[in-house]
Parts: structure tokens; sequence; C-alpha cells
């Protein structure tokens, strides 16, 4: 199938399915195999939607999804589904195939193998490649693609064309009233700031009421100081609007902030899905653990169920006497003191972050520094000498890949 698309040729089509206003799905397979329900309003099977009957808390579906660029495979067999009205945060290091994925659903990039369902309807797959502007998603781009020489209302009403105009004045004007920008009505993108773009662009994406709504890295380009209430800001709209989203990210504390679900990608392979709770707390590798918090490794061997570590002896239930594994220590478990704790250690250098300290210490047992994150203030100044203590939650062992 077809690989990538340009950019322009992918905002081409976007912007068609913006002013295209309705969306499409495909029709349930017959009976018989191979043959599509018949449509007389499209010699393609393809039944349209008007935007009013366009229904919120889609279901949207990958069924092992494969895809390639120039021979080089980036996404190797996804199976993944985000439930009606779920928030799925899409996780990952760049080059992990999150956002390729999300091209895939809006029909931007056209898989090599497996299947895209919505509401359980085929929209890709091996007889079936729906466009952009009949899938009956909505996307937002990274730099919002707002229309610079229309005003703001005119933006948002861009979606809505396929509607009567002053319908669609008034549907453009409450979405910017769920956005808190219908003041900004007849002011031009220019003169908004970055977070208020993001408004507009998200009013825009909702106001045909899609199924399913697709955003990549929404929050990337925003101030640091600003985008925590302007990420909460967007899960309180999303929230409000029902709407299925699915919302690509590189940054573990955004998904665990937003998302109902988070799915971990690395080199094109779902690692792990699940609550951030359960990602957190039940890493299935030591690449999740590292990915959702800080982390000291070490290398160990099982003998008798248990291994050894710098900081003792913890259990390796499940695991082959012998077999070799990675032990992931977080920063935040370990514990300094002043004395009491129940190894003897080092301060070798300690940075001020603000709230906390950064320390790098040495233990016995390793040439390897273990780093620790205080709370601020809690060691004397000057001190080199302390004792440290480890949470055995915090000890998590993994078998050593190959």
């Amino acid at each position: 199938m077809a690989g990538r698309r340009s950019l322009a040729d992918a905002c081409s089509r976007w912007n068609a399915t913006i002013a295209d206003g309705s969306a499409r799905v495909m029709p349930q397979h017959t009976g018989m195999a191979g043959h599509m329900a018949s449509d007389p309003s499209d010699s393609n099977g393809i039944e349209t939607i008007k935007p009013s009957a366009v229904t919120f808390a889609a279901r949207l579906q990958f069924d092992d999804i494969h895809h390639s660029y120039h021979g080089k495979e980036t996404i190797r067999g996804i199976t993944l589904t985000a439930e009606p009205g779920e928030m799925l945060c899409l996780l990952g290091p760049s080059g992990s195939g999150k956002t390729t994925l999300l091209r895939v659903a809006a029909g931007i990039e056209a898989q090599a193998r497996g299947r895209v369902l919505l509401n359980d309807r085929e929209i890709a797959g091996p007889g079936v490649f729906l466009p952009p502007e009949r899938r009956g998603v909505g996307l937002m781009f990274q730099d919002f693609a707002l229309f610079p020489h229309l005003s703001v209302l005119d933006n948002v009403r861009f979606g809505l064309t396929a509607m009567p105009r002053a319908a669609a004045v008034d549907e453009a004007q409450r979405a910017l009233e769920r956005v808190g920008l219908s003041h900004y009505a007849g002011k031009f993108p220019h003169a908004l700031s970055g977070g208020e773009q993001q408004r507009v662009a998200l009013a825009r994406a909702l106001a045909p009421r899609p199924g399913v709504l697709l955003m990549d890295e929404p929050f990337s380009g925003l101030d640091s100081r600003l985008k925590d209430q302007i990420r909460a800001d967007t899960l309180a709209i999303l929230r409000h609007s029902r709407a299925t989203a699915v919302v690509v990210t590189h940054d573990a504390e955004e998904a665990m902030r937003m998302g109902d679900r988070i799915a971990l990608l690395r080199d094109g392979r779902l690692v792990q899905v699940g609550t951030s709770e359960e990602l957190y707390l039940r890493p299935a590798s030591i690449f999740a653990a590292a990915f959702f918090s800080e982390i000291n490794e070490f290398p160990g061997v099982v003998r008798g169920r248990r291994v050894e570590t710098p900081l003792g002896s913890v259990p390796a239930a499940g695991l082959a006497d012998g077999a070799k594994v990675q032990i992931a220590v977080r920063l935040s478990g370990i514990e300094v003191s002043e004395e009491g704790g129940s190894l003897p250690a080092r301060i070798l250098s300690r940075r001020f972050l603000g709230v906390v300290e950064l320390l790098n210490l040495a233990v016995p047992g390793t040439d390897q520094p273990l780093r620790a994150r205080i709370r601020a203030g809690q060691l004397a100044h000057g001190l080199r000498d302390v004792t440290v203590s480890v949470n055995e939650r915090d000890i998590l062992v993994f078998e050593k890949d190959g």
C-alpha cells in the first residue's frame, strides 16, 4: 500500500476533511464475503452521515498494523483499541511509531498490513481504504494549522461548510464558548497566544463532532509555565464533549496526567498498555520502568530465587537459578539520612533543583555511583558521610534480554 504522503498533501486532504463537514463510515458487510451493502448515494458503497448524526465516543481499533518506510519496518504488528469515551495516550521515544500509528488512523498514511476499524466497521484494510475526509475522525496537528487569513470564528466554521451558514456560525460560536474564546471570534490567529491558538484548533477539531479526535503532541510547542493549565483545560473540554481521544506524547508525566490508559511503544512495537498506575507499579520491562521513573540499573544473577544487589538481597520470583537479570532501583525509593540507614554511603556530588536535590553516592559493592532524589534541605550543607536504605517495592528485577 502507499507509503508516507507529503505534508502538503496531508494538509490539503485534511483541509478537505474540515471543509466537507460530514463524516462517512463504511456500511456493515453483508453475509456474503467480500460484498458491501449498497448505497445509492455513493458509488463506492460509502454511507454519508450528516454532522449532527455523528456519534460521539466511537471505538477505534488497530488490528495487527504493520507499516514501512523505504523498506524499514516502522510499525510491527500493533493491536490496540481506544474504547468509546476513552482518553488513550500513545507514549514512546522518538522513532517508536506513535505518530505514524496516529497518521494511519487518520488516513494520511496507509498501513502495509492489518486493519483499522471505527465502531467495528473497517475503514482501512486489505479491501478498503477510506480517505481522511470520509473517516469521521478529527485531527489536531502539532502546529495547530490555523488559517492566518481567516478570523478565529471562520477558522472554526471552516469545518462546518456542509451546514447552512447561519447554523454553522452558531455552532462555531458555541465551540468557541466551550474553549473560553468566544470574545476572540473576530480576531486573527496572529493576535493570539500559543495557548489560545491551541484552543482554537481544538474548537475547530471538535465542532464537526467527530467520533474520534486524534491529537499529535498538542502541547509540545507551549511555554512550560502555561502547559499544565492548558492541558487541564483541554482535558476538561474533552471530558465534557465525551469524544474518544487518542493523544501522542513523548512525556510520561503528561500521559499519566491525561490518559485513562497509556500504550507504551518502542521500535514500532507495543511494549505495554494499561493505566498509569499499572505501568508505574508493574512495568513489563526495564525500558518501561525507566520511562516512568528515573532509575539506577545494576546487573545480577539469580541464586536461590533471590538476587544480590548493592543495596541488599531481593526476591526474584519466577526466575530460574542462574538467570542473568537487570535490576532497577528507583531514585525516589532511596532514603538518605545522616545515620540509621542500612548501608554506609558517601556523597560524591549534590545538585540543588528547587524542591529536591539530586545526589550521586558511593556505596559498597559497586563502582557505579548510586543516584538519589531527596527533599531539599533534608541533609546539612557540606555533609559527606551518610547512610542509605531503600524501599523494597522500588527495586524491580527483570530477566535480561538475549
